[in-house]
């Protein structure tokens, strides 16, 4: 053997570790100590943080319309929003009483920055909102998933408003409490007030208007001030107390002086305790009662806040029993697809492990070498998962996956280092004068150090493309390349510093046979027979592999493709629409037969139901709108493939009303890239509602037709019933009144004014003036009501104003500030890239749009066209960054060419594998051919490198003699790195089904198929074209 050159870095490190074997050894060992240190206190979860920074503005404007909040509310605030650095997109929605403006933000800007500067541009607008409308709110700091936990409450002792009631002051402000919860939405029940409803027959009776009253009440329920006295030596708090605290007190409230007695409030109106106009309703399993959604703050520990909930409900549960009411803690739980999705990546990443341990062991067949070999696996997982915990990544299924699917990777550099080294020191025993085994070592080392080095830097570079994707596909894959990166580079660190000590440490006292292991000797005779016949039949393989090479490239345009599979979570969200203006009172009624026929089904566990929404929560449905969560009991995969099937089955035969499923964590995803819970998103833009209706209908119908839609639903659809108060301005006149009386009369009797507070002890209630729950309910009521002008005459309100009844809309849309009408759908069937494309051709011919309107695709479809067209561009840079980096391992342009050739051979391995799939390309599909190629390159590096050693290291000339000893003595290697890395990911692959391996699993089939194509090409077809085509000769050492 010649000796390779002992100067440069890698030879001082490397020469440093044989010295002090016993010092880096001891360091490993620590490492290995704090990594499951940190291992056991890292933190877990789903999917990394997936969302960008984006802000939720929330307006409570009670009683407006939702034209009427578009315009007075919702354009000021985004007047006032855009113009806020780093804004990236805006959307809003105006419905009934309520804006919500939703801000996104570039995504490398600071949040908590980009909220300091938002809060500082609503301060100033607060002023300028019309009067009644409340202050501005922004929704607090929520991670990607949001939602933790959540519970119900049921009773068949305790009415609503005593549930709602705990609810609100003894439930939520002890969640709220628990480190790590971000907000706590109440939905349903009846929230308690103090309501003095009005008798307007009363009014009339006693010459009253509704202002008398309503200042009354305001007066009755005041609290003031008193201030303090000193003396010579106390200060002394002077407290007053003289508001009604009680509803015996509130009605003997004084109004006036008739006659020699006292009118009193209840003389003119029922004073009560009732609930507030309802925005929402909730039921479990059908019982009408109350559902509390938990959120988590942004970068919380899911698992952690999780257990610290239950022990607050732990706390609260003797209590709850005691007044009858009955806790239901598991309608939604997300710890539990975190547990089982983590726990089934780790069990492929431990059975992979095995796996691996079995193939070194078989090939090695000497435990020295083996134990030393495989040492690399959990020094370098626990050195990534040690730098990930310290730079606040969480173990998810990307960053678990990432680990996985390098598993076989991480003992390539330390095989390829121990079997040079074991292969060195067996021919030093031989040689007349043996050389110092430390000698040997480090010279074993050195003599595949650039081979190792450049091939780990190779697959970094290959790696930049999904490192370098934006959007949501980026942060979703990036940790997962992160990971990735980090247990590769970690293995190659461990390959030229532990494992040269440990095999200066254990081998050279070994005994060392005189052959190869029996496996590894039976393999060489034979693959040099083989490597024969395929020299001597060169010119057909040459030919078959180009044939098979152009067949995979010409089959991927004709794949489909998709933004993310569907994942087996166990727990469906199930959004029901009725027609828009649908009470709350007839979406429970649905909702009921809903959940009786969803919990038939054997494979559904519980059914519980939201409908309308809750004050500053998430979601801000109408009252037409419902979302159930539907829980499974524990299921297959195979099972679990079937029962979205069977509950669309059930879905279908409710009448009246339309429905769309999806998996919790697919609806937060597709909610990420667009807004909606749909695959596909269809944008119109226009200015006129009414146009922008009529192209959304026709649009609708046409996307309707496409094979494989379901679901399709407008999401502004008008029709939604209004009651039109149109005063008249001579009437106004004639009778003496101003128009703003008028509306504040209207709303107080059918929205209702809040004058005051009652308080409780730590309980405050509103007390507000408004018309009867009965009285509200009737259309002749509104025409009815009594209004006295100044001179003390009464007139009904249909005197003075036009009461018609017409149809309007519950929300007005924006997208980027423009009006938008939205058309959502999902695919069923087949793949959303191909129903996209179809899609967009029948609606360029068959729909014309409206002049001044344009459409616009959104959704996960278009997300994926995105991110694909993203991976394609900077995978173009990264191939020019590993064209530079072959070209100074290898200085040859031919050589350079032959490392290229194997990529698109590898790429036939991975389209079968896709096909064998079902023939869709996923993202993570795309990651796994971005893992393949850098498997690929570093295996064609290692032959490569190797012949340039036999020429310039140990003289041999370049003929078939060195092309057939070069691929000989890389066979070992090589094929334990195929099945080492094939194996390691086999678990995934085969269980690819399973929670937690839906991404992964795609990323496995392709990686494994292309292996077999891209070794079998590596080891048999390669040396013949090495030997026509290749050169070889010095390069510049490292």
């Amino acid at each position: 053997m010649t000796t390779a050159s002992r100067t440069g870095l890698l030879a001082a490190i490397v020469g440093f570790s044989l010295r002090y074997k016993g010092v880096v050894i001891a360091l490993a060992v620590l490492l290995a100590a704090y990594g499951f240190y940190a291992f056991s206190g890292a933190k877990y979860d789903v999917f990394p943080e997936f969302a960008p920074p984006q802000v939720t503005i929330q307006t409570e404007a009670p009683g407006l319309a939702p034209e009427q909040v578009e315009v007075l509310v919702t354009q000021p605030i985004e007047n006032a929003v855009n113009g806020v650095v780093g804004v990236d997109a805006l959307r809003s929605q105006s419905i009934q009483g309520l804006s919500v403006v939703t801000v996104t933000f570039d995504p490398k800007s600071d949040i908590y920055r980009d909220r300091q500067n938002l809060g500082e541009r609503l301060a100033a607008l607060s002023t300028q909102l019309p009067r009644g409308v409340q202050a501005p709110a922004m929704s607090p700091l929520t991670s990607s998933t949001s939602i933790v936990m959540a519970i119900g409450l049921t009773s068949e002792k305790r009415s609503l408003m005593d549930m709602r009631t705990l609810a609100d002051w003894t439930l939520k402000p002890r969640l709220l409490a628990v480190h790590g919860v971000a907000t706590v939405a109440v939905f349903g029940g009846e929230a308690k007030e103090f309501q003095i409803q009005i008798r307007p027959e009363r009014l009339i009776k006693y010459g009253l208007a509704l202002n008398d009253i309503h200042d009354v009440a305001r007066r009755a329920t005041g609290v003031r001030g008193a201030g303090f006295i000193d003396n010579a030596n106390q200060r002394i708090t002077l407290q007053t107390h003289a508001q009604s605290l009680s509803i015996e007190q509130l009605a003997r409230t004084v109004v006036r002086q008739q006659d020699g007695a006292n009118l009193t409030l209840a003389d003119v109106a029922d004073v009560r305790a009732a609930p507030e106009p309802p925005i929402g309703a909730a039921a479990v399993a059908g019982t009408i009662g109350i559902q509390l959604l938990i959120s988590e703050q942004y970068g919380a520990n899911t698992v952690a806040i999780t257990e610290a909930v239950e022990r607050a409900l732990a706390e609260l549960r003797p209590s709850l029993k005691d007044q009858q009411v009955v806790l239901h803690d598991d309608l939604f739980r997300s710890a539990n697809f975190i547990a089982i999705a983590t726990q089934n990546v780790r069990s492929s990443l431990l059975f992979g492990a095995v796996l691996v341990v079995a193939v070194v062991a078989l090939f090695l067949f000497n435990w020295r070498t083996s134990a030393i070999a495989l040492t690399a696996i959990p020094l370098s997982l626990l050195a990534a998962v040690t730098v990930m915990e310290q730079r606040g990544l969480s173990l998810n299924t990307m960053t678990l996956g990432g680990l996985a699917i390098s598993i076989g990777l991480l003992v390539d550099d330390a095989i390829i280092v121990v079997e040079n080294i074991y292969r060195r020191l067996r021919e030093n025993r031989h040689r007349p004068v043996p050389h110092m085994s430390v000698q040997v070592v480090l010279d074993a080392v050195l003599e595949v150090r650039s081979a190792v080095v450049y091939a780990t830097f190779a697959i970094a570079l290959v790696f930049l493309p999904v490192l370098s994707m934006p959007g949501v596909a980026g942060r979703l894959f990036a940790p997962l390349a992160v990971s990735y990166l980090l247990a590769t580079l970690a293995s190659l660190v461990v390959a030229i510093t532990v494992t040269p000590a440990l095999c200066v440490a254990l081998l050279p006292r070994s005994a060392l046979p005189e052959h190869d292991p029996p496996l590894a000797r039976r393999m060489k005779e034979k693959y040099g027979q083989l490597i024969g016949g395929v020299e001597h039949h060169y010119r057909l393989i040459v030919v078959t592999v180009a044939l098979l090479t152009l067949a995979g490239l010409a089959a991927l345009p004709f794949f489909g493709g998709g933004f993310l599979p569907e994942l087996k979570e166990g727990h469906y969200i199930l959004h029901m629409s009725a027609v828009p203006g649908t009470s709350l009172t007839e979406s429970l009624r649905i909702g009921r037969q809903v959940s009786a026929e969803l919990l038939k089904l054997p494979v559904v566990r519980s059914v519980a139901q939201r409908a309308g929404r809750a004050e500053k929560a998430d979601d801000t449905w109408g009252t037409h709108y419902s979302e159930f969560n539907v829980d499974l009991k524990p299921l297959s995969s195979e099972q679990a493939e079937f029962a979205q099937a069977d509950i669309r089955k059930v879905l279908s035969r409710i009448p009246g009303v339309s429905f769309a499923v999806k998996t919790f964590l697919t609806e937060r995803v597709e909610e990420t890239l667009s807004g909606y819970t749909a695959a596909v998103v269809l944008n119109i833009y226009g200015n006129e509602l009414d146009t922008l209706d009529t192209d959304a209908r026709r649009v609708a119908q046409t996307l309707g037709q496409v094979s494989g839609a379901t679901e399709v639903q407008l999401q502004s659809p008008p029709g939604s019933p209004e009651l039109g108060i149109r005063l008249r301005p001579d009437a106004l006149v004639r009778w003496g009144f101003d128009a703003v009386d008028v509306l504040d009369a209207v709303e107080t009797a059918f929205q209702g004014s809040v004058v005051g507070q009652v308080y409780d002890g730590n309980r405050v209630f509103n007390v507000s003036v408004i018309l009867s729950a009965a009285k509200r309910s009737s259309i002749a009521n509104v025409r009815a009501l009594p209004l006295r002008n100044a001179a003390g005459v009464y007139v009904q309100l249909d005197q003075l104003a036009d009461v018609y009844m017409t149809s309007g809309r519950y929300v007005v849309l924006h997208s980027g500030a423009r009006r938008v009408q939205t058309i959502t759908c999902n695919v069923a069937g087949r793949d959303v890239t191909s129903f996209v494309a179809e899609a967009k051709q029948r609606l360029a011919a068959q729909v014309p749009l409206t002049r001044g309107s344009y459409l616009e695709f959104g959704g996960a479809a278009a997300a994926q066209a995105a991110s694909v067209r993203d991976l394609i561009v900077h995978s173009a840079i990264a191939a020019l960054a590993i064209g530079l980096l072959l070209w100074i391992v290898l200085r040859r342009a031919r050589n350079l060419a032959l490392v290229l050739l194997n990529l698109p051979f590898a790429l036939v391995g991975g389209v079968l594998a896709v096909f064998a799939t079902g023939g869709a390309i996923s993202l993570g599909s795309m990651v796994g051919f971005v893992t393949l190629f850098g498997i690929t390159l570093r295996n064609s590096i290692m032959l490569l490198s190797h012949y340039e050693h036999l020429v310039d290291v140990e003289g041999m000339t370049w003929g078939p003699e060195a092309a057939a000893r070069g691929a000989i003595e890389r066979l070992t290697p090589i094929l334990m790195t195929a099945l080492a890395t094939a194996l390691g990911l086999l678990p995934l692959a085969i269980g690819s089904g399973d929670p937690g391996r839906e991404i992964e699993g795609p990323m496995a089939m392709v990686i494994l198929g292309g292996l077999f194509t891209s070794t079998a090409l590596n080891l048999l077809v390669m040396p013949s074209l090495a030997l026509r085509y290749g050169r070889f000769s010095a390069i510049e050492e490292l």
